[in-house]
């Protein structure tokens, strides 16, 4: 018996089948034997010291912003306030590590729910799946909500519930906040390059809330504890220089992509950026070009080389655009910088949590802060400046000059971009 010959519809099939494992394939699995080869080429090896900017504080209205760009000075300035804590501690974070760093987290905030202070925990359980899981196992006075690595359950069709709980907050007695782009681990503390900051004043209070809302949107996932709210009393005070912007994927909600076109399309004199993964969508890489091209110097920096091999050679794939327009491209060398910063016409600056790519900026819960000040913004480009002494900047000529694989690299991963 002869078999049937295939429909025209069978060919249609198999020709969509084909194209798309060429087109998402073959990048997948480059990307993958990438990140396995530059993995097996870090073991042992340890990040240089590195240029970094005291911790800075400049008052704000009723309140002040303190910033911090090395990780010793922040984590112990937020142990002290959780040792100093009286009422509450809201505690959230992406990354949080089994070492030793970790345990001091994990130690002082025991400690205070022992002596009476109702402490809240978020941490994110894709993010630490390889943290041991006795390290994860808490006393039920310290009340934990790990964000599940699958959240959408028999709603797997609703891409609403796939973002990743990408932030990091922390916020004392509402009186004290803490955000940025830390994660609490060793080599946070003294071998990456971030930026976080901490605030007083009335600007914590809507740091607080976001806390709040994202504990009460998820709290039937919690960990051996009630479904209680968490009930906030605040007062309806707007300090009107500091907004908290925050992405909130199952409410459609990402205020901070916008946040970013609104700065840029607005600037008339500078826009530096610093940015760990920077994977824009094509009308951020044209807000920039437009800002460039009318006179305003447009700098960014990133990694020389991330911890994410893959992310960086998807993010060279813009410097083409970037450097025709007169963006000015600066490499940060020999250590990992992982801050999420940017600063406008010295007064407009943001530090949090979103990197400029698809997963922060239209697909995890992320946190921004907001900043229209002068003196902070003074800061930040200071700050810009220390870094810029640590990197590399990257010339036309150079970029011209790169080899045929490379440009062949970037050509091949660039189907990967709307997954990052």
């Amino acid at each position: 018996m002869r078999p049937r010959p295939p429909s025209v519809a069978d060919r249609v099939v198999t020709l969509l089948r084909r194209t798309l494992l060429s087109v998402f394939g073959v990048p997948l699995v480059i990307a993958v034997a990438m990140s396995l080869v530059d993995s097996y080429r870090r073991r042992g090896k340890h990040p240089k010291p590195f240029p970094t900017t005291p911790p800075r504080t400049v008052d704000i209205g009723d309140g002040a912003v303190t910033t911090y760009t090395y990780g010793q000075d922040l984590y112990e300035d937020m142990l002290a306030a959780i040792e100093g804590a009286e009422r509450q501690i809201l505690f959230e974070t992406y990354i949080w590590k089994g070492d030793q760093t970790g345990e001091r987290f994990k130690h002082a905030l025991v400690a205070a729910a022992d002596r009476g202070v109702d402490v809240y925990c978020i941490y994110d359980g894709f993010a630490n799946l390889v943290v041991s899981p006795v390290f994860k196992r808490f006393p039920r006075q310290v009340k934990v909500l790990r964000y599940p690595v699958y959240a959408a359950g028999w709603r797997f069709f609703d891409v609403r519930r796939y973002g990743r709980d990408h932030r990091k907050i922390l916020v004392v007695d509402s009186a004290v906040g803490f955000v940025g782009g830390y994660n609490i681990g060793d080599a946070y503390e003294t071998e990456w390059r971030d930026t976080h900051v901490r605030i007083t004043g009335p600007g914590v209070w809507d740091l607080q809330r976001a806390f709040a809302d994202f504990w009460n949107l998820n709290r039937r996932r919690l960990i051996g504890v009630s479904e209680r709210p968490l009930l906030l009393e605040t007062s309806s005070v707007w300090e009107p220089r500091i907004r908290i912007q925050r992405n909130v994927p199952r409410l459609w909600m990402f205020p901070i992509r916008s946040m970013y076109l609104e700065a840029i399309n607005r600037a008339g004199r500078n826009v530096w950026m610093t940015q760990a993964y920077f994977i824009p969508d094509q009308d951020f890489v044209d807000a920039l070009r437009a800002a460039a091209r009318r006179g305003v110097d447009v700098r960014l920096l990133v990694p020389l080389k991330s911890n994410h091999i893959v992310a960086d050679w998807i993010s060279r794939g813009y410097f083409s655009q970037l450097l025709d327009a007169g963006v000015r491209i600066f490499r940060f060398r020999d250590a990992m910088v992982h801050a999420k910063t940017a600063t406008v016409d010295g007064t407009w600056t943001t530090v949090g949590t979103a990197n400029i790519d698809r997963l922060s900026l239209s697909g995890n819960y992320e946190v921004n802060v907001e900043v229209i000040d002068e003196s902070l913004a003074k800061t930040l480009e200071e700050i810009w400046m220390v870094d810029e002494s640590n990197s590399l900047e990257l010339t036309r000529g150079e970029w011209e000059a790169r080899d045929l694989h490379r440009k062949f690299t970037e050509l091949v991963l660039r189907p990967l971009r709307p997954l990052l």
